[in-house]
């Protein structure tokens, strides 16, 4: 099976990075068996529609704007994931729709896809997460940890074992 966890947004617009920045402490903190990936998308947009041929369950973790208070975590699946992104945070989540969307008309959209996001606090030019995204970052590690096992994924932590700092 194959799967894909995808973290998206802009390192340099604060909390928009903060998809980006779960998936460089997976990639640092795990080793996933062949078949996952785990991917740092960024802000490509439609330049990841190459890597979802082939993608049976796709992963997105992202900031989403859901109206709750920041920092509040949000797990949605299927046909709501397009629906949030609505709303747009930043330029990179008209991308991510659209992405989906090709994807889809292309015939090999993912069997299944969840995306775990956080409500920003703050998106604007910053490197830092604000307090209240911070706050909610390991949960969301976490969080994305427990879908991969819930999709009968088998992560090994090698910070521990490494001596990693992360």
């Amino acid at each position: 099976m194959s799967i894909l966890v995808l973290g998206i947004g802009n390192l340099i617009m604060s909390d928009d990075g903060v998809g980006v920045r779960v998936v460089q402490r997976l990639q640092a903190r795990l080793r996933v068996p062949p078949g996952v990936t785990l991917l740092d998308g960024g802000t490509l947009g439609l330049d990841l529609l190459p890597r979802l041929d082939g993608v049976e369950r796709l992963l997105v973790v992202d900031a989403v704007d859901t109206g709750r208070e920041a920092g509040a975590l949000v797990r949605l699946s299927g046909d709501a994931i397009p629906a949030v992104l609505e709303t747009k945070l930043s330029p990179h989540q008209m991308g991510l729709k659209d992405l989906l969307s090709v994807a889809d008309l292309q015939g090999f959209a993912p069997l299944e896809m969840v995306l775990w996001g956080v409500q920003p606090s703050y998106i604007g030019m910053g490197m830092e997460l604000s307090p209240a995204v911070e706050a909610q970052f390991d949960a969301l590690v976490d969080n994305v940890i427990r879908e991969l096992g819930r999709w009968g994924v088998k992560t090994v932590d090698i910070s521990a074992a490494e001596g990693v700092s992360i």
